[in-house]
């Protein structure tokens, strides 16, 4: 899979994943969410990329919400997808679906860095990853006006944990 394609993880609630109200307890999700972004970079080549050339990520941020609750053995399914980048970071949404409904969703703020220190542009990212201008142009078209709306709020919460 490329870069810019979702990534759909196929997973299901453990004992091991409930809490005393008898659902997937509400820290599991990040964890999970984890899961996703490793499959996403597994997937799509990226992680090979990445150890090829001293490069590791790092997660700034995230914010959530549940919409929900998994209950124990319910399958579903987390999609991540790329969904903005500025100078600095990158913005990932990762939503968890059972039976084609929305259960959560949440976005992360990532960045990466370089072994020996410093950090990587997202504009050498993609070199790396081989896509081009027109590729990341019409990737970020498919952002609607609502998604850059949503990355606007998303700084101003930040700014107020600050």
């Amino acid at each position: 899979m490329g870069f810019l394609e979702t990534s759909i993880l196929k997973l299901r609630v453990w004992p091991t994943d409930i809490d005393l109200l008898l659902h997937m307890n509400n820290g599991v999700y990040l964890s999970l969410m984890d899961l996703g972004r490793t499959d996403l970079t597994l997937r799509s080549g990226f992680y090979r990329i990445l150890r090829k050339n001293g490069i590791y990520p790092v997660i700034a941020s995230e914010v959530i919400r549940f919409k929900k609750s998994l209950k124990p053995f319910q399958s579903f399914e987390i999609h991540t997808d790329l969904i903005y980048w500025d100078e600095k970071y990158f913005y990932l949404q990762q939503r968890f679906f059972s039976r084609k409904e929305l259960y959560a969703s949440g976005i992360v703020k990532a960045r990466f860095l370089r072994n020996e220190g410093g950090g990587v542009d997202p504009l050498e990212i993609f070199r790396l990853l081989g896509l081009s201008q027109t590729e990341l142009d019409q990737s970020l078209s498919r952002l609607a006006q609502e998604g850059k709306d949503a990355i606007v709020s998303y700084r101003g919460i930040e700014n107020y944990l600050r």
